[in-house]
């Protein structure tokens, strides 16, 4: 899918991480932080220390209610105020994993209780009902690309004409069941991630992670447009070796970026193959734009990745001051890494790719309106 006719504007933003809001998370970025820790992979019930970021206080094992709840609504109390799920204002809701922890410790230790969250829909409508949302609340649902296809919708209802504003809230907490599947497939294992440095072994680690955003079409500081969606439909965890899902999923954002200085938010998750491809790609696409990734310390926040590190990079572009790559360490997988931050004002926009299993891609432009 390419992006809307034209672009839409950012009236607000926010985030949330295990190292604070967005210019919190940004300032610790900076700095090098990570927020990254081994922790058991199974929670209370232990298994392999892997890296991962939790929430100030919290454990990997389910609550009741589920630790997001909180979290997503102190969040939400910066969205500006207004009629939200009603007929003008629509809300999006994206993220990977919802209430799948409910249902396995539902499955684990037998309480009814997580059944309550063990779905997208009983999600959304519980969260909901504690925000005061009406009954126009969309439940979309992408892999890692998810809060793109979330703004990607928001936007095009706008362009549409069916919506003044429309808000996209994405979150994913981490739990056993996802910790412990990615640890099956062993990426996330005992080694810390190094984004887009040349190892022999990839690694990754998992972070929890919401973020929203308020978009509009004649108001707002920032502006999103170039925004692209690319599914390659090509293997259930793998992409093609050409990389030409990457390539083909720039494309559009290249065509908004032409006549333009950019630098690249990129996915950097700490896995090799993905790593190449995407640094190879964002150098043809972008030839003079320097790449950095941030999971090396926020970890790997899921679907929601695409709004939290959103929300960082306006920090940056506000700021003036881009994190580099953090934990990455040379030698590097292409000269356009940048393993340190910099000064960019210089540039005009930021270009945020993000990538999914199978071959999902994402990407969009940020800049002052």
């Amino acid at each position: 899918m390419a992006e809307p006719a034209a672009p839409v504007r950012i009236v607000a933003y926010g985030c949330s991480t295990p190292l604070g809001d967005a210019a919190a998370t940004h300032a610790a970025l900076l700095r090098g932080d990570r927020a990254l820790r081994p922790v058991p992979v199974l929670g209370r019930e232990g298994g392999d220390p892997v890296p991962l970021a939790l929430m100030p206080g919290r454990l990997l094992d389910e609550e009741d209610p589920p630790a997001w709840m909180a979290a997503v609504k102190s969040l939400c109390a910066a969205v500006p105020a207004g009629d939200w799920g009603g007929p003008r204002r629509p809300v999006f809701l994206t993220g990977s994993n919802f209430g799948v922890g409910g249902v396995y410790a539902l499955r684990r230790f037998g309480s009814a209780a997580f059944a309550r969250w063990g779905a997208p829909p009983a999600c959304a409508e519980r969260l909901g009902a504690e925000l005061g949302w009406g009954p126009d609340v969309s439940v979309l649902s992408l892999a890692c690309v998810s809060a793109h296809l979330g703004l990607l919708q928001a936007s095009r209802v706008l362009q549409a004409g069916l919506a003044d504003e429309s808000l996209v809230v994405s979150f994913d907490f981490l739990s056993p069941f996802v910790a412990g599947g990615f640890h099956a497939l062993k990426i996330l294992n005992a080694e810390f991630p190094s984004p887009y440095s040349e190892r022999p072994t990839g690694a990754i680690g998992l972070g929890d992670g919401a973020a929203f955003a308020v978009l509009s079409l004649d108001r707002g500081e920032f502006a999103i447009e170039g925004q692209s969606l690319f599914n390659e439909m090509h293997h259930f965890t793998a992409n093609r070796q050409d990389g030409s899902g990457f390539a083909r999923c720039l494309e559009p954002t290249a065509r908004a970026a032409r006549g333009r200085r950019v630098w690249f938010k990129g996915h950097g998750t700490g896995t090799l193959e993905a790593g190449r491809l995407e640094v190879a790609s964002a150098a043809r696409a972008f030839p003079s734009a320097p790449v950095v990734g941030w999971k090396g310390s926020l970890g790997h926040t899921l679907g929601s990745c695409g709004l939290v590190e959103m929300a960082v990079a306006l920090e940056s572009i506000r700021s003036g001051r881009t994190p580099g790559t953090v934990a990455g360490a040379p030698p590097s997988m292409g000269a356009n890494v940048s393993m340190q931050g910099f000064d960019n004002r210089g540039y005009d926009a930021a270009v945020c790719a993000s990538n999914a299993f199978g071959g999902a891609h994402g990407a969009f432009m940020i800049g002052h309106a």
